[in-house]
């Protein structure tokens, strides 16, 4: 079951007070995310606590830097989707705006953490820092929390054995380059586009490949071309297939999109939320001499899919 979104830390009732709670970003919510989350999962246990995560909306980059490319990881609710699987039951999704980005780090920990939230236990990773200007630290917020009633946990730095780095841009990074195994690898899954299924120009039924459209809203933009998809619909069917994702160089889109054909069905999901995975990176984008020469192109990146996707 997905964490349930508590969108504010303002004027909360008893009952949604007194978590144990891990603090940061988490987009993407990959292994090192989760190491500072079973943290907070052991703290609320020995309190007898619910677990949650504090996290913003919008990521604080995106505040401060509003001109700034896509690099978006996930949807809010596929984050407490994640964090459900995790054992997480509430995600504070914390308005990140003109006030809290004002606040210094001690207002953070009273205001927010101890009066708002009523927090019983924090935990952070080593890297964390919070308040106006950064100025906040894991020690900061343990003498913070010393004094206002929570105790906080700071998790250590964890290398991978295989030397992943284990961050959000090393996420962006391995997707970029289209290396799907890496992000998987960091992530703890197959990075995955959700998103409402739009109209687009039908060109893919005129060539017998039906199409699911997804625009890539804040997601950041993986590298351009064709992958083998494993999709997951609105009614928990999930289909293979294969996708273009990217801004078609024969008939070029105004804005990249994801275009999925589910192999083996038939339906209508116009307006539904669909989620992909791309579990691998296929070809980049290619222009072609012709239709004939396209159609032969696809027929062959579907087999291609198929078989990757058989070993999966």
């Amino acid at each position: 079951m997905a964490a349930r979104i508590i969108p504010d830390w303002r004027d909360l009732p008893s009952d949604l007070k007194g978590a144990a709670v891990a603090v940061g970003a988490f987009d993407g919510v990959h292994q090192g995310h989760q190491a500072v989350i079973a943290d907070a999962a052991r703290a609320a246990r020995d309190l007898d606590a619910p677990l949650g995560v504090v996290s913003f909306a919008p990521h604080p980059r995106r505040f401060f830097q509003p001109d700034a490319a896509p690099f978006g990881l996930m949807t809010p609710d596929q984050m407490a989707a994640a964090l459900g699987e995790l054992g997480v039951e509430r995600l504070y999704l914390l308005p990140f705006d003109a006030e809290m980005a004002a606040m210094s780090d001690r207002d953070f920990a009273e205001q927010v953490l101890a009066d708002g939230l009523g927090v019983r236990h924090a935990a952070v990773g080593f890297d964390f820092t919070f308040g106006k200007g950064r100025s906040g630290s894991p020690e900061a917020l343990r003498a913070y929390g010393a004094e206002l009633g929570f105790s906080v946990s700071m998790t250590p730095r964890i290398d991978d054995p295989d030397g992943l780095k284990l961050s959000s841009s090393a996420v962006r990074e391995a997707l970029k380059a289209g290396d799907m195994d890496r992000a998987a690898a960091i992530l703890g899954r197959p990075f995955a586009i959700a998103g409402e299924v739009v109209h687009g120009d039908k060109r893919g039924r005129t060539l017998g490949v039906p199409t699911a459209n997804v625009t890539l809203g804040g997601y950041m933009r993986p590298a351009f071309g064709v992958y083998a998809t494993r999709t997951r619909l609105a009614d928990g069917r999930v289909f293979d297939g294969v996708a273009s994702l990217g801004v078609r160089p024969m008939w070029r889109t105004p804005e990249p999109m994801l275009e999925v054909w589910l192999f083996d069905f038939d339906g209508d999901l116009y307006g539904q939320t669909i989620e992909t995975q791309l579990i691998a990176f296929l070809r980049p984008e290619m222009t072609f001499d012709g239709l004939e020469a396209l159609k032969a192109q696809i027929e062959a990146d579907a087999e291609r899919a198929r078989q990757v996707l058989s070993t999966i």
